[in-house]
């Protein structure tokens, strides 16, 4: 997999959540942490790091390129969000396939807070990384699969007796769907896919393993009409873009967190109300190397809104998950085959106390 993909349906920037690193892996090289520790979440005045910030300089992964998934980011950066939360300034660190995990970037320090996954953090916290997943961006993951709108698959069930395109780093979540809906890799034709959707279009395959925030939207302005299903409305409910720290983060810098997540949830909620904005900023500033189309990161955008924004997250407020989430979480994870306990891979208990102590930022 390399880090974009180039096809007639455009910059295919993906990536699967179930791809990482070992923690022994190399270091990320320029993405050291210069953290220090406040006693009020937010303020920039007294600081005591060399940039004479409260907080200093901090270093966050993201789990891709720079393109349209980090929009909330981009604004709580480009506004000044971070800096009035006490922030020297805030490094956002592209991932990508050849990047460093997340995981392995907390292992070694060089990262303080990445953006990452479920099915991606637990198997590392199970394999001894004290960490732990303090909120999320997305609400459902954006796995979809995506038809021809002349041969439509619009449910699991549908995919039977078909032929689906899937990458091999996404064969273990695919393989989860289908457990999740009874049925087994005999109940479909699999068939060997990277991750330039071309094969759908000419007919070679009849489903695709994709991103809803891209492949069906690429597709379509090309003219090949589609649908899809997403694996999150179908018994996979797992969520995505998730905040994640190590567990000494969250016992010493409490604080520090909570200025930072304010400014995130500020950043967000800019990005929800103006995806043109988003697209522009991903575009022409954060992801400019990535040759962006910005209308097409506005149509990502909009997408990406309805996995942002949840009749949950209206109540609650950004980036947080409800308890009955996260129990359809682990049992989603459980029928991956990882099997771990909600205490042990989330957190939600700072960003509750944050919105209780600042009940405006909902």
């Amino acid at each position: 997999m390399t880090p974009a993909q180039r096809s007639p349906f455009g910059n295919l920037n993906r990536r699967s959540f179930l791809h990482f690193s070992a923690l022994t892996s190399a270091a990320l090289g320029g993405a050291g942490v210069l953290a220090a520790c406040g006693n009020e979440p937010g303020g920039s005045s007294g600081g005591s790091t060399p940039d004479g910030s409260r907080y200093g300089t901090v270093a966050v992964q993201l789990s891709w390129l720079k393109n349209i998934e980090f929009a909330g980011e981009y604004f709580a950066d480009t506004r000044g969000y971070f800096k009035d939360a006490g922030f020297g300034s805030v490094d956002l660190v592209a991932g990508g396939a050849a990047s460093t995990s997340v995981e392995a970037g907390l292992d070694t320090g060089k990262v303080w807070i990445g953006l990452s996954a479920p099915q991606t953090t637990a198997p590392a916290i199970l394999e001894g990384l004290p960490a732990k997943i303090i909120g999320t961006t997305y609400q459902k993951n954006p796995f979809a699969i995506v038809s021809s709108a002349a041969k439509p698959i619009k449910t699991p069930a549908d995919m039977k007796g078909r032929t689906i395109g899937v990458q091999d780093t996404n064969q273990l979540i695919f393989h989860a769907l289908l457990a999740a809906n009874g049925m087994t890799s005999s109940d479909v034709t699999i068939v060997p896919a990277q991750f330039d959707p071309t094969p759908l279009a000419s007919g070679e395959v009849d489903g695709w393993v994709s991103f809803v925030t891209n492949e069906p939207i690429t597709l379509a302005d090309k003219g090949f009409q589609n649908t899809h299903f997403l694996f999150a409305d179908f018994d996979l409910p797992l969520v995505a873009e998730t905040f994640t720290v190590v567990q000494s983060t969250i016992d010493t810098e409490r604080d520090k967190l909570k200025a930072f997540l304010a400014a995130e949830i500020k950043g967000w909620k800019d990005a929800v109300a103006d995806p043109v904005e988003s697209a522009r900023l991903a575009a022409e500033v954060y992801g400019k190397d990535q040759k962006l189309d910005p209308v097409e990161q506005a149509k990502e955008a909009r997408a990406q809104n309805d996995l942002v924004v949840s009749a949950d997250t209206v109540a609650n407020g950004l980036l947080t998950m409800t308890d009955t989430l996260i129990e359809q979480n682990i049992a989603a994870l459980r029928t991956a085959g990882i099997d771990i306990k909600a205490e042990q891979l989330f957190d939600l208990s700072v960003l509750r106390e944050l919105y209780a102590e600042n009940p405006g930022l909902k």
